[in-house]
């Protein structure tokens, strides 16, 4: 398409010292999956990637959506004098190569006669490990009509009456930012108030990374759970301004030595880098342990611009492109949050839905993530899409013409994708006004549903809603009521 990348997310989307190793015993790393095959960074191809094979059977035990909870220890008053952000929705995980039923055989075991001790007893074989499809995890699982929620509104009153709007309409389900486009997550937790160790929450703690934006993390997710409305975890990838300050060995820097950032100044880091990856994953980890239904990784690809094009990566990035950097991530963190239950999404730029300048540019292969992660939210904002594109004067001013070609678009690149390991689409859709676009045109209620009527009309069943600041109606939302009607029908 030749869309101009840098445009992405313009206004809305901008909302668009050291950590200590992780340490992981030898036992417990010869029981990841990626044992052996860690991708760290290297001056040589890697080959092909290792893709995630297999999922644990006991997801009751784990993570997403479990009642199971961590409790707080003493009085709930961290050493900071600061009152406990939350209990933690978690659940006891299971080690690492056990199995639901880990028996011996029947009565001969524990009873009989001495003779019957001198017989062996028979242990029946354990049943195979059934491999879970992509298909096989969303089945499920609720079709998401969805809004995106900041963390200052979560933690504010505010956050009642966008519980309110969901009740009363269509939507069903609330994307909340764990970690925000600043590098911060968004409430305070550490080891000291809870019972089970989780070690990310130190590196939190020490790079001083969590704003207390959302008071009482636990008695929200319960609020949401009682409201039954399906969370998603949000958490910016690698644009990463508090990484990139605590570990400068992460961050990607310039050839003058200076950190690459975006318009706003926000630093990222490596996209390249084992250790960011390991991060995020375990961000994602304490998401689920939350109480979170399904992780969203946002900007996860390659910033743009001259500063990132003349970056050094620390690989051959002929050997190892970025497409590839992208969907290696995806797979080590799909991998490790399958096994907790969870489902894993990532927020892509509509741009590269038939474009392979932009694939280059960004590294986000349409294609190829649409066989990596369980869902994929194309951002087809109109305001997005360069004066021209698809035939449109002015694609902001056409949105069901817009958010039609683009879905369209998506359903000829995934087509080749059996349907059992195919990503579920769930697009972006523009809930504001982009001032800045020449020939714009204002978004209400008429705007929004006809997105959304684009959406069905395309084939495919959910969406979201993107406004920075949370300011929603009910406005182009069919009622619950509505909904229910339909339903019955």
């Amino acid at each position: 398409m030749g869309t101009d990348l840098s445009r992405g997310r313009v206004d809305q989307k901008k909302s668009d010292s050291s950590i200590p190793a992780v340490k992981r015993s030898e036992e417990n790393m010869t029981n990841r999956r990626y044992a052996g095959r860690i991708l760290m960074i290297r001056n040589k191809s890697l080959g092909k990637r290792l893709l995630a094979a297999g999922i644990m059977l006991i997801f009751s035990m784990s993570g997403c959506g479990t009642d199971n909870k961590i409790e707080l220890t003493g009085n709930g008053i961290g050493s900071d004098g600061i009152e406990a952000a939350a209990t933690v929705d978690s659940a006891e995980v299971a080690a690492a190569g056990e199995t639901a039923s880990d028996v011996t055989g029947g009565d001969a075991a524990s009873t009989g006669t001495a003779e019957d001790t001198n017989k062996t007893a028979l242990t029946p074989a354990p049943a195979p490990r059934q491999e879970l499809t992509t298909a096989d995890r969303m089945a499920d699982r609720t079709k998401v009509k969805g809004i995106y929620v900041t963390g200052p509104k979560a933690g504010s009153t505010g956050m009642e009456n966008l519980i309110g709007l969901v009740d009363e309409t269509e939507l069903n389900a609330m994307v909340i930012d764990v970690k925000n486009d600043e590098g911060n997550v968004t409430f305070r937790l550490t080891n000291e108030e809870i019972t089970q160790n989780i070690p990310v929450l130190d590196q939190i703690s020490e790079m001083q990374a969590g704003v207390r934006y959302i008071r009482d993390i636990q008695a929200l997710m319960q609020e949401l759970k009682d409201h039954n409305i399906y969370t998603i975890a949000r958490i910016v990838c690698f644009k990463d301004p508090i990484l990139a300050a605590a570990r400068p060995e992460l961050a990607l820097t310039k050839p003058d030595g200076k950190p690459v950032t975006d318009a706003n100044g926000l630093a990222w880091v490596n996209p390249y880098r084992q250790e960011v990856w390991e991060y995020l994953t375990e961000l994602a980890e304490m998401a689920a342990d939350l109480g979170f239904d399904e992780i969203q990784y946002d900007y996860v690809r390659f910033p743009v611009g001259s500063d990132a094009n003349a970056a050094d990566y620390g690989v051959d990035m002929d050997a190892y492109p970025k497409r590839q950097a992208i969907q290696d991530f995806l797979a080590y963190a799909g991998d490790r949050l399958h096994e907790k239950g969870c489902v894993v999404t990532a927020d892509v730029f509509g741009t590269i839905i038939g474009s392979e300048t932009d694939v280059q540019t960004v590294g986000q292969d349409y294609t190829a993530l649409g066989q990596t992660v369980d869902a994929i939210s194309p951002m087809v904002y109109p305001s997005h899409y360069a004066n021209g594109v698809f035939g449109l004067k002015v694609p902001d001013a056409n949105p069901y013409e817009t958010v039609l070609a683009a879905m369209q678009g998506s359903v000829e690149e995934l087509q080749e994708i059996s349907e059992a390991e195919r990503a579920v689409v769930r697009p972006w859709l523009q809930a504001f006004t982009a001032t800045w676009v020449p020939g714009h045109i204002s978004y209400n209620g008429t705007q929004i549903r006809e997105q959304i009527q684009a959406v069905y009309d395309a084939g495919y069943e959910e969406w979201i809603l993107w406004n920075a600041t949370n300011r929603y109606s009910a406005e182009g939302l069919l009622g619950a009521d509505e909904v229910e009607d339909n339903e019955d029908n």
